[in-house]
């Protein structure tokens, strides 16, 4: 064993001073390179197993956590996305009623719907404003596209209104190309009135804008009620079938408005007008003499009788003895004068 031990010392040594010195074993050491990386590989295979399996369930954990609070965003980015959708509706909304209360000449305010009939054959709604608000019984009622219907029950803070299309409810409209009268009625279809008693010849056609009319002093004139859908005329009948789409959204819309018409009559729009002008000239400091509403011989009545003064003839000859100028004149002492002619005395004496 020593002889071998020492014989393998010598031929180590021996290859190390050869290696050093020249080139030769250099093909040999780049072969035994590669036989010792393939054992390198082998003997390093279970740690590097055991740190793939460790990374691959940490990773799939992070993966699913980070999957999770993904989805935990993305939702809370739909609700925002949907909310701002709802927001962007509202403002279109909020802007074509301000649009159309701009065209509206009564006074306005505007109403949200809070409630709808359960009762399918009956088309109510309930709004958030009442009798606190002013509201009255058969108030009108619109959106941005015409009327909705009107007021049928006060509370303290909600209103209950009745939309055109409900059966019972009818409202007088007119033809907006030519005039022509008529009298739409509900029909328990939320998209469709029917114009009753319409004559066979009359002058109405598809695609016609139906107004009110205001000959039921209930609703305004002039604003829209509906367009004509379909005219069907039959022969044998005197009055023709016309159906008609109601130009509101009586099932979309959200946001109303209340119409407060004027019924004042046109003396008592003459009369709070002049009011009104008597108090703005008042407040700039030219108010007139005689005010517009006041009659005039309240004014110039009571003065007339105030000539009564008696004592104004034997004044007359006083000033004159004051003045020793001119003498006195018997003119002076004749009786007594009118009104009329003491005026103009007392006017020269006092010229004098």
């Amino acid at each position: 064993m020593g002889v071998r031990l020492l014989v393998l010392t010598v031929l180590s040594v021996a290859l190390m001073v050869v290696d050093a010195r020249f080139a030769l074993l250099k093909p040999v050491r780049s072969q035994m390179s590669l036989v010792l990386m393939q054992t390198y590989w082998i003997t390093d295979l279970p740690q590097r197993l055991f740190q793939g399996v460790s990374s691959q369930f940490g990773s799939r954990t992070e993966l699913v956590a980070e999957n999770e609070k993904l989805k935990t965003e993305n939702l809370l980015l739909q609700g925002r996305m949907q909310k701002l959708a709802a927001l962007t509706e509202q403002n279109v909304r909020l802007r074509e009623l301000l649009n159309s209360s701009a065209l509206v000449n009564e006074k306005v305010e505007v109403a949200e719907l809070i409630g709808m009939d359960p009762n399918p054959f009956t088309h109510r709604i309930i709004i958030n404003k009442g009798e606190r608000d002013g509201v009255v019984l058969g108030q009108p009622v619109l959106d941005a596209r015409g009327l909705m219907g009107q007021v049928v029950e006060l509370m303290p803070y909600t209103s209950r209104v009745l939309l055109l299309t409900d059966t019972t409810h009818s409202i007088p409209v007119q033809v907006n190309r030519n005039g022509l009268r008529a009298i739409a009625s509900g029909t328990g279809n939320p998209e469709r009135l029917e114009l009753r008693h319409v004559a066979d010849t009359a002058d109405i056609k598809e695609g016609d804008l139906l107004v009110s009319s205001g000959l039921g002093q209930r609703f305004p004139a002039g604003y829209p009620v509906a367009t004509v859908k379909e005219v069907i005329h039959d022969s044998g009948q005197p009055f023709a079938i016309v159906r008609a789409v109601p130009t509101a959204a009586l099932n979309r819309s959200r946001y109303l408005l209340l119409v407060f018409s004027d019924n004042r009559t046109p003396e008592e729009r003459a009369n709070d007008a002049a009011q009104a002008q008597e108090a703005e000239d008042q407040q700039n400091g030219t108010a007139p003499i005689v005010p517009a509403t006041v009659p005039k011989p309240a004014f110039v009545g009571p003065p007339a009788p105030a000539a009564t003064t008696a004592p104004a003839p034997a004044a007359t000859p006083a000033q004159p003895a004051a003045h020793n100028a001119r003498p006195a004149k018997p003119a002076v002492a004749k009786p007594p004068a009118t009104a009329p002619s003491t005026a103009p005395t007392t006017t020269r004496q006092r010229e004098q």
